[in-house]
């Protein structure tokens, strides 16, 4: 969906930067509730990404001069979990998770859309188990503290099953699409 097709209600009720999406890589198109969900998780990944390239050159700029923030360290890696995380849920929304399609790209028609709903179908068992699990991780994780940041675990386990249900959302959507009957070249046009 463009910037032109949500409606002036809409586009006055979100931020701004939500509506910057022409920065980001091309997305199908989704309701504008799913969509600016979307593109929220898209710019949560620049911005960890962001910070978590100045936080990286920073401390290599101490390590010229014999000097380590551990703390720097510490917050690059509990951002790690949550964009790669959360990449996964931008890739999915693009159609973009990796797939090994040899085989079901010899199918057509209905027996393709049945194949890819059974493959969403394991996809979502798959992700909510990790939600599951990532959230047993998040409760368990409160007792223990990240060395130098002596910040709760858990806010670094949190990113798993957030991540999670981030692509669980395009992948529940995409099950729908299937089930109106669109195919995959109209669930993820080329770009």
């Amino acid at each position: 969906m463009t910037q032109s097709e949500m409606s002036t209600a809409t586009r006055q009720r979100l931020p701004r930067a939500l509506l910057r999406s022409d920065l980001l890589p091309a997305a199908p198109a989704a309701p504008p509730l799913l969509a600016a969900f979307g593109t929220l998780v898209d710019w949560s990944v620049v911005a960890m990404g962001a910070v978590m390239i100045v936080l990286v050159f920073f401390n290599v700029l101490l390590h010229v001069i014999g000097r380590d923030m551990a703390a720097v360290t510490e917050l690059a890696e509990l951002m790690m979990v949550w964009v790669t995380f959360l990449s996964g849920g931008s890739a999915t929304r693009r159609g973009a998770q990796m797939t090994i399609t040899e085989f079901i790209d010899m199918l057509g028609g209905g027996a393709r859309s049945a194949a890819d709903a059974v493959i969403d179908l394991l996809a979502v068992a798959v992700l909510l188990l990790l939600i599951w699990f990532g959230t047993n991780l998040v409760v368990a994780g409160w007792g223990n503290e990240l060395t130098v940041l002596q910040i709760p675990m858990s806010f670094q386990y949190l990113g798993m099953p957030v991540g999670a249900f981030a692509m669980l959302v395009w992948i529940v959507y995409d099950l729908y699409l299937i089930a109106q009957g669109r195919t995959r070249d109209q669930r993820w046009p080329k770009a």
